[in-house]
């Protein structure tokens, strides 16, 4: 258990550092000045100065930071933050997500690496005694291409579409032959077969696995970071339709303990650090998308003021004082740090109990 919790720290703290790593090599490759970069957080133990920017190593392993010239909007350095093109302070913003994009993507691309096949949503044949051909009018050879509008990107996509979905009468569409073909009002309910002397409980219908090679394991790992990107917004419609609460959320505590246990879930250490490395990934992209948000004091929040302040700088032709926007964001990181700080008891008292 130990192992798994000091890597679940690692990668944890491994998003942060890529995210504003992102943010550092967007502002200099634009010239926008970096006074600091530093991994981790607290006093320092480490400092050099190069150029203009000083790196720094502190004591509290954990995050990191990159202090932009003007980033509060408090300098009138012509290479500061705000006095760059919001085309450049754009990229700047959105460096941070996409780093951790890649950041996800390449850990995706990594695992795939290892497994002996890919599975895939393309049916190669059903259950004895399974009636899903007749019922439904799947055949063997269609790949399932969406379920009840959603997009099939993987295999695994297959029993979370269809579980999300209690009525048990899907609209499916398949690739057949290289054309959609809809098929509405499909009936799928889980049954018992016997396989291999051993009782399972399926849908009836047998996937195919692919042998893996280079250009599948980067489609798969493409696919996967694209399905981890919608879970997102399929969490935040349940968030807000009340299927789950604030209390299933999790903070730095939570999500590293079930990290952990991811781990100690498998049935050998490699696999162990493999599933880490899994919910690594899928909390890589979750960051980089949630981060976009459009909500204060975070990069979605500020990439949304730019918007806003450019065009209404560019229609009224004069430029508005970034002290307005620095007060909303300071507002919404008490917030913020509220909220996390009330997430991570929360989470203290759930490991307690």
């Amino acid at each position: 258990m130990l192992l798994y919790i000091v890597l679940a720290i690692l990668l944890f703290g491994l998003l942060l550092v890529a995210h504003e790593t992102g943010h550092f090599l967007a502002a200099k490759s634009v010239g926008i000045r970096v006074n600091e970069f530093s991994i981790f957080l607290g006093p320092a133990i480490w400092q050099r100065t190069k150029g203009e920017t000083t790196y720094s190593l502190r004591c509290i392993p954990f995050g990191a930071y990159c202090a932009m010239e003007g980033e509060n909007g408090d300098s009138d350095d012509p290479r500061s933050f705000t006095a760059a093109k919001p085309l450049h302070r754009l990229l700047v913003l959105i460096a941070g997500s996409a780093a951790n994009f890649l950041l996800g993507f390449l850990i995706l691309v990594l695992l795939y690496s290892f497994q002996a096949g890919i599975a895939t949503p393309r049916i190669s044949g059903f259950y004895e005694g399974s009636t899903v051909p007749q019922e439904t009018g799947l055949q063997i050879g269609d790949t399932l291409h969406s379920i009840d509008g959603e997009r099939v990107y993987l295999y695994n996509d297959v029993a979370i579409l269809l579980s999300r979905n209690p009525t048990g009468v899907y609209d499916l569409t398949v690739r057949r032959d290289g054309a959609l073909v809809a098929l509405d009002d499909v009936p799928l309910t889980l049954r018992e077969y016997t396989v291999n002397g051993e009782t399972v409980t399926k849908y009836g219908v047998v996937f195919s696995v692919d042998k893996t090679t280079a250009p599948r394991v980067i489609a798969a790992a493409w696919h996967n970071a694209l399905d981890f990107a919608r879970l997102v917004r399929l969490s935040l419609q349940d968030l807000i339709h009340g299927l789950v609460g604030v209390g299933d959320l999790s903070g730095p505590i939570g999500i590293v303990s079930a990290m952990a246990q991811s781990g100690t879930a498998a049935k050998t250490t490699s696999g162990g650090v493999m599933n880490v490395a899994y919910f690594a990934s899928f909390l890589a992209v979750n960051l980089a998308v949630m981060n976009m948000l459009p909500l204060p004091a975070l990069d979605g929040g500020r990439v949304f003021f730019l918007l806003v302040t450019w065009a209404a700088e560019t229609v009224l032709r004069r430029k508005i004082d970034p002290k307005y926007e620095s007060f909303i964001h300071a507002a919404g990181l008490l917030l913020l740090l509220a909220f996390l700080a009330f997430i991570t008891l929360k989470d203290i008292l759930r490991l307690i109990g």
